[in-house]
């Protein structure tokens, strides 16, 4: 924001004196300043709301789910503890569904780690049988109990856990980095407030004189406000539609990065509709937060100043 322009020869009205404040808003850094935090906002929401989606997801995927190992050396008598507790569980009326995993399935999935599965157990590495099943209700510690004791009596070697259990760690990991977001979120929010405070504080002290002149003319403290509130405002407007170009690319070119992952997990933290409404109020919140900081700031500023 320049200094005071020169004054016109006669009375004119306040109407006109707001042309005493010249405003340099493309030339000068906040827009690009609001850009750079709505774009870091933009990412950051885009994060928090996709580690929403996967933990939410996961958590339907495996709500009231229990798998079933038969952890037994003897491969015969593997296969006949395994029957034992898949007729176990069909014969129970709390049961939606279960399943053996497939000797070739479970192959596939031990594949990674131990390479050829036949070779392994020829080695003395014991495969365990696998049984999925799906409970008809909430999973509880109390149900566990209960089928784990009788499942033993029908398969001794077998070892029963919740689904969920498994993924508890990665659920804490995903609530941790949600708060990171949302305090990544704030802060930014905060650095954008101070960046307008440093601006309108720095365009009041180079237009004092014509701010009193303004006020000679019969301009009030909010007329004065009003003046530097809509500039900050056409700022605010020009790197907030900036910024959200911005984040919208860097999230396009991390969505295609992370799909070609071929995760389920991962596929699981699309952006839905009203994620995507939230993610385009960011503007508008950073544009109504840079103009009311601007305004409280003036207004603040000029009770002291005059």
């Amino acid at each position: 924001m320049s200094g005071p322009s020169p004054i016109r020869r006669g009375a004119p009205r306040f109407g006109d004196s707001a042309r005493l404040l010249q405003q340099a808003r493309i030339a000068g850094p906040m827009p690009w300043v609001i850009a750079i935090m709505i774009a870091l906002t933009v990412m950051a929401a885009a994060a928090g709301l996709a580690l929403s989606n996967i933990a939410d997801n996961a958590r339907d995927e495996i709500a009231g789910g229990i798998t079933v190992q038969i952890v037994e050396g003897a491969p015969v008598e593997r296969d006949r503890q395994a029957e034992r507790a898949v007729s176990y569980f069909s014969n129970r009326e709390d049961i939606a569904s279960v399943r053996r995993v497939p000797d070739e399935e479970l192959a596939e999935l031990l594949a990674p780690w131990l390479g050829d599965v036949g070779a392994a157990e020829d080695d003395g590495v014991p495969i365990p049988a696998l049984v999925d099943v799906q409970l008809s209700g909430p999973v509880t510690e109390q149900r566990l109990a209960q089928m784990r004791e009788q499942l033993l009596a029908e398969a001794p070697s077998a070892q029963l856990d919740a689904q969920a259990s498994w993924l508890g760690p990665v659920f804490d990991a995903v609530r941790s980095l949600q708060l990171l977001a949302l305090g990544l979120i704030a802060l930014l929010g905060l650095t954008s407030a101070a960046a307008v405070w440093l601006a309108a504080r720095s365009a009041l002290g180079s237009n004092r004189d014509t701010i009193e002149v303004i006020h000679h003319l019969g301009g009030t403290d909010g007329q004065i406000a009003a003046i530097f509130s809509r500039s900050i405002g056409w700022d605010a407007t020009l790197g907030g539609a900036a910024g959200l170009l911005l984040g919208l690319a860097a999230i396009f070119v991390l969505g295609q990065q992370f799909a070609g992952l071929g995760s389920g997990l991962v596929a699981g933290g699309g952006l839905g509709v009203l994620d995507w409404l939230a993610i385009g109020a960011i503007p508008v919140i950073g544009i109504i937060l840079a103009v009311v900081t601007a305004r409280l700031t003036v207004i603040a500023a000029l009770r002291r100043m005059l």
